[in-house]
């Protein structure tokens, strides 16, 4: 088999996995594509990965197809974005025709309101290690009060101001796009 062909295999294994275990929609995938595209495969590091969910942050639609074509493409070109777009959609296809009619013969069962409320916990309990993941790279890069001082910002612009999550984010991209190189020093060298 050759190594194109296997990538393809592992693109789709890895977001097959992701759509059949991603309840709870989007919010719940990003922690799953993290451990498939940044430490199981490796194919992209902490930064990249922040850089991917940024931007599909900011683009309408769901955010599990877009880090999937995203991803998908940069790993295998064109056919690497749609075989991991496919591979995260259709296991939520199916799922979600099955389940709904599950849903629709047992929906005054008791059960079937503590299975949507026992997956509330875990969701938060992968967005907290999300949240605690970026935040080490963020003071790593930015230092710690400059960090804590935008995550602020971003908090009351968000929760206080009730400005778009999405604006936020794309205001910070063009602040970041727009920041200056920082100086390098130079050594100097010995004269000699």
């Amino acid at each position: 088999m050759s190594a194109a062909w296997q990538t393809q295999g592992r693109l789709c294994l890895a977001f097959l996995r992701i759509g059949l275990l991603g309840f709870g929609g989007g919010p719940s995938m990003i922690p799953l594509v993290h451990a498939e595209a940044v430490k199981r495969y490796q194919w992209m590091d902490e930064d990249e990965f922040s850089d991917v969910l940024a931007i599909g942050n900011t683009l309408p639609g769901p955010i599990a197809t877009k880090m999937a074509g995203t991803i998908g493409h940069r790993v295998g070109g064109l056919f690497g974005a749609l075989n991991a777009t496919l591979a995260v959609m259709v296991p939520c296809i199916i799922a979600m025709i099955a389940l709904l009619g599950l849903y629709m013969v047992h929906r005054d069962e008791r059960w079937i309101a503590g299975m949507g409320q026992g997956v509330v916990p875990v969701v938060m309990i992968m967005m907290v290690q999300l949240t605690w993941d970026f935040w080490q790279k963020a003071r790593r890069s930015l230092g710690w009060w400059l960090a804590a001082l935008m995550g602020l910002a971003a908090a009351g612009l968000i929760f206080v101001l009730d400005v778009h999550p999405g604006l936020v984010i794309a205001a910070l991209l063009i602040a970041a796009l727009l920041r200056p190189e920082p100086q390098r020093r130079r050594k100097k060298e010995p004269t000699g």
